[in-house]
């Protein structure tokens, strides 16, 4: 592809995005943008299927919806009302420590800027840059393996990691295009742009792609 036609790509993706396939965490931005909800969110969704997230994120916040309230929950507490999303245990962990890290350093705030983020054990880039993005409007770019497969096929990029394509996509991807862009290819990709045996002869956007790696399509 050329690299002006992701404007079109973009284009066609926004017409084509229906609420029901948001990714669970642009959805519940839709609805509110309460960082510590997206923050939280995103831990859970990790290795996790969205309809999972949901249940999960609304029965945690049902028992504490401040970092403070968080910690008076035991950890067994926590992963029993998580489960089963995935490492619902290790998640527990996470969750406290998060919290902690929340309230000693940072005010009980969820910082706004990546490197804070980044400091906090537990964050790692695509959460930080999703609650960026999601929870404070803020130009940021969230890789996941959606982002980085597709943007790949498209031959947008040529990267071979998650972090190598986001420090592509920060260098060529217009700015104006950054916060929906995780959006956009998320949803893509669960519907149509699939890891294997993608659903090429339904692509709105297909004359724009260079199927980089597809070997067998449907």
């Amino acid at each position: 592809m050329q690299d002006q036609q992701i404007n079109n790509i973009i284009k066609i993706l926004q017409k084509e995005l229906e609420v029901g396939t948001l990714p669970i965490v642009s959805h519940l931005a839709a609805d509110q943008r309460d960082p510590f909800v997206i923050l939280i969110s995103t831990l859970l969704s990790l290795r996790t299927k969205d309809e999972v997230t949901a249940v999960a994120t609304e029965r945690l916040f049902t028992l504490g919806s401040t970092p403070q309230e968080m910690l008076k929950l035991s950890l067994n507490k926590i992963a029993k009302t998580i489960y089963p999303v995935g490492f619902y245990r290790v998640k527990a962990q996470t969750i406290h420590h998060v919290c902690r890290e929340l309230i000693n350093r940072f005010n009980s705030q969820v910082p706004d800027n990546l490197d804070d983020l980044l400091s906090i054990k537990g964050v790692g880039r695509k959460t930080a840059n999703l609650v960026i993005a999601l929870a404070y409007g803020k130009d940021a770019i969230c890789v996941d393996t959606h982002v980085h497969r597709i943007s790949n096929r498209l031959g947008y990029v040529q990267t071979k990691t998650p972090e190598e394509t986001e420090f592509a996509l920060r260098a060529k991807l217009p700015r104006r295009h950054w916060i929906i862009y995780n959006t956009l290819m998320v949803a893509f990709g669960r519907k149509t742009c699939k890891s294997v045996s993608p659903f090429c002869s339904q692509c709105p956007v297909f004359k724009y792609c260079d199927r980089i790696g597809v070997t067998r399509s449907r």
